[in-house]
């Protein structure tokens, strides 16, 4: 063993020993004790941020620890390789997406390799093969025959940006998720999967994924967004029309001051003012998301026509607003101006009458108040709490075939359209006539040409002289094939039961792999947590009933890993802060960012880079070397420590470690306080060892269980020390340390001593002694004497193993 620590040249040597042995390959004809452990695999950019970094390190400490528990491991990794980015990359570079992409993964699997994740390679998928996305072509196909698939004209989020259809999920705060540009509005004939059919068993099945994070649950819970409400129906007066308005609140229907339709509502195709036309055209020119909506200034205009309030037989105004949209519930609001925000935001822009129907806690002047409490001016129903009101009216509505009660979600249908190349062909062509024919599965996949121009405006595919035009397979006669592709989180909402078969064949996945599923533990981003995540649940539901997978959810446990940040700030390239893990592994080594990653904070809270924390992560790895090399070379130091540390006190402390560890890293995924617990024990071995009267078998011993606890984190040092003291396994393949019980009954005790209350003292003593002798050990003691000074001793209080308190 070298005396000095060389990360770079011992992990490259380790690698080489771990490749050689493929100790990280796993047999997926065994799924006993099995323990499938998956971090979101990466779009391949081109190289790795310390955010994947992080995602990473945490998902391989979780695997090898596991694997020395004695459980079957699979950790897979791929890639999430189609997408916008490479498209815009080849037009900026001049080179083509799949080369692009291939080149990037090239890279960015030898970054992986040299942070030393332990990886079954053997299984590596790629989403823009061909192979992979045969199938998602093939489940596209099942899913029409079950009428869970439809196209329609839809008004969609447009990315101006990215000239492609954004899904609801993917506008945040009114623009587009990857490229941050305000969303617009706009009619596009579009596929749609059926997600709304599923928005019950997503939203009840929540209750049932106890293993993930509180958070990510309810932010699922809100999305889907189910409320229980009434569907009322307002007669448009002097016609045998009516307008319905879905409520949640028909204890305020006395309140309401007027109808409020979108622009977009068939009503207005029969309104013939100038001045109200061209508001009603300029919001459907002027198009916006449901995120913006809210926050746009409120305009409108009273259309001239009454609806009858079914309860009440009062006359009220329609009016058309801008903050309705025609495809968000009916296209029309029952508007309650004294308790809602946006009604009341309206009402007084244009003195719309404001009456207050609710009497309620914490009422404010000039604001709506939008709680339960008790009705007022609102006849026969006054004095009724909310709830008993809302009872009593729907049946009033029922009587008069008036309304009734209806559960609304928040959720819509998914749409997967997207206006670009690098992405997964919609299996489907058309007839001139517009006739709708799926590709037959003997000709999966659809595969998209190489010759493709990026020069023109709008969508490659459609703008490709050939390509589109082909001949119907089921009548010889000229048809064009769909020239959209799928959103990239098709391929991705199903990519962890392809890792399972991905050289296959006959299908999406084989029969005999069912049982590794589902994903034991799935690491990833918050930020996941609609998107992705709600995506993945509802295609493995549609997978369970086309008979692919038996179980109802793909993800048993989750970890939604934090940030990293830099300064109190998100690392990103625009803002200039990133680290390169490169730079990091050059000069500190692989073991060192994985240490640091893992010691820095608690995986689900961000963490704060710090060139400080890195060198001591580097130091504590010295450390252990160092010890390491002494206790080989059976070398102390010539300053003996001046506490000396008996070896039952170090027996102790290294089964206590064992213990806190244990519990911490696999019951409570604290590693931090598990690397810190290591650390303190490393600290107290070198203090021991340092002793002339120390075993060197005791220190030896230690090492190797400090090397076991460790090597999850820091695979590579710890793999070489276990090598240097004469072991020949991998160290991921040994056991986990077992605590000795016995080691852990402490000979003595710390006993606090007090005077007056007031601390004076502490004294070690055999546990086996009474307090009357642990009393007069105390007062021999010669500081405690000083504070007594011949003083009165008026009472002695003695808690059994705590203290001492003399009174006087």
């Amino acid at each position: 063993m070298d005396k000095d620590y060389k990360p770079r040249e011992i992990e490259e040597n380790i690698q080489e020993l771990w490749k050689k042995s493929d100790c990280f390959k796993t047999d997926l004809n065994n799924s006993k004790n099995k323990f499938y452990c998956l971090s979101m695999f990466p779009y391949p950019s081109g190289k790795l941020h310390i955010g994947h970094v992080r995602n990473y390190t945490i998902g391989d400490v979780i695997s090898r620890g596991q694997k020395m528990l004695g459980k079957n491991i699979f950790q897979p990794m791929g890639w999430d390789s189609f997408g916008l980015p490479a498209e815009n990359a080849a037009i900026a570079n001049k080179i083509h997406p799949s080369e692009w992409t291939k080149k990037n993964i090239d890279h960015m699997r030898e970054q992986l390799n040299r942070l030393g994740y332990a990886y079954d390679w053997s299984n590596e998928i790629s989403t823009s093969k061909p192979s992979y996305y045969k199938w998602e072509q093939w489940f596209f196909l099942k899913l029409l025959e079950k009428d869970l698939v439809y196209r329609k004209e839809s008004e969609v989020n447009w990315d101006p940006i990215d000239n492609t259809v954004l899904a609801n999920e993917q506008v945040i705060d009114g623009k587009g998720w990857r490229s941050g540009a305000e969303v617009e509005r706009k009619k596009i004939p579009q596929w749609f999967l059926k997600i709304t059919n599923y928005s019950n068993e997503l939203l009840e099945s929540i209750e049932s994924l106890e293993s993930w994070p509180s958070r990510v649950r309810m932010m699922q819970k809100n999305w889907i967004g189910m409320s229980k409400g009434n569907l009322i129906k307002f007669k448009i007066k002097n016609t045998n029309e009516y307008l319905e308005v879905y409520t949640t609140r028909s204890d305020t229907i006395y309140g309401v001051s007027f109808i409020a339709v979108s622009p977009d509502h068939f009503l207005m195709e029969r309104i013939k003012n100038k001045e109200i036309n061209t508001f009603i055209n300029k919001y459907k020119t002027l198009k916006v998301s449901e995120e913006t909506v809210s926050n746009i200034e409120k305009e409108g205009f009273d259309t001239g026509l009454l609806a009858v309030n079914p309860i009440s037989g009062k006359d009220i105004p329609i009016w058309v607003a801008n903050y309705v949209l025609a495809d968000y519930g009916t296209g029309c609001v029952m508007s309650v101006p004294a308790h809602d925000d946006r009604d009341y935001e309206f009402a007084s822009k244009y003195n719309l009458p404001i009456k207050s129907v609710i009497e309620g806690d914490n009422k404010k002047e000039n604001a709506a108040y939008t709680g339960s409490g008790i009705l007022i001016n609102s006849e026969k129903y006054n004095g009724l709490d909310s709830e008993s009101a809302k009872n009593k009216i729907l049946d009033d509505l029922l009587k008069k075939s008036a309304g009734e009660s209806k559960v609304n979600y928040r959720l819509r249908d998914w749409g997967i359209s997207r206006q670009r190349y690098w992405g997964c062909p919609i299996p489907i062509f058309y007839h001139k006539d517009g006739t709708v024919y799926p590709v037959p599965e003997k000709d999966l996949p659809v595969t998209l040409p190489e010759d493709i121009d990026f020069t023109k405006e709008g969508n490659p595919l459609d703008n490709h002289p050939t390509w589109k035009y082909i001949k119907c397979p089921y009548t010889g006669k000229d048809a064009i094939r769909e020239t959209d592709t799928f959103d990239t989180f098709f391929e991705s909402s199903w990519y962890y039961l392809r890792f399972l078969s991905s050289d296959y064949t006959d299908g999406v996945m084989e029969e005999s792999k069912k049982s590794w599923l589902p994903v034991d533990q799935y690491i990833g981003g918050i930020e996941h947590a609609i998107l992705h995540l709600l995506y993945a649940r509802f295609f493995h539901k549609l997978m369970r009933d086309v008979g692919i997978v038996d179980d109802s959810e793909p993800f048993s446990s989750l970890l939604s890993q934090g940030m990293v940040l830099q300064g109190g700030i998100k690392m990103s390239k625009s803002k200039g802060n990133t680290i390169d893990p490169d730079d990091i592994i050059k000069k500190y080594g692989a073991d060192t960012i994985r240490l640091f990653i893992m010691f820095s904070a608690p995986p689900e809270q961000s963490l704060e880079w710090s060139d400080t924390a890195i060198e001591g992560s580097y130091k504590f790895l010295k450390r252990l070397w160092a010890l390491s090399y002494n206790v080989l070379n059976k070398k102390r130091n010539d300053k003996s420590s001046n506490q000396e540390i008996s070896d039952s006190d170090i027996n102790m402390k290294i089964n206590k470690t064992v213990k806190k560890v244990t519990h911490d890293v696999f019951e409570r995924n604290s590693f931090n306080t598990a690397i810190a617990a290591i650390m303190e024990l490393l600290n107290n071995l070198t203090k021991y060892h340092q002793h002339h009267n120390s075993s060197n078998d005791i220190s030896l011993s230690g090492i190797k269980i400090i090397l076991k606890m460790l090597s999850p984190f820091a695979p590579h040092i710890t793999q070489k020390i276990w090598t240097d003291v004469g072991e020949t396994s991998i160290l991921m393949q040994e056991s986990w340390p077992e605590v000795n019980d016995s080691a852990l009954e402490e000979s003595k005790k710390e006993i606090i001593i007090q005077i007056n209350g007031k601390l004076r003292g502490k004294l070690v003593v055999n546990v086996d002694l009474d307090k009357d002798q642990i009393t007069k050990l105390a007062l021999q003691d010669e500081k405690l004497k000083i504070y007594l000074m011949d003083s009165e001793i008026k009472k002695v209080i003695y808690v059994k193993g705590k203290l001492v308190n003399y009174v006087i």
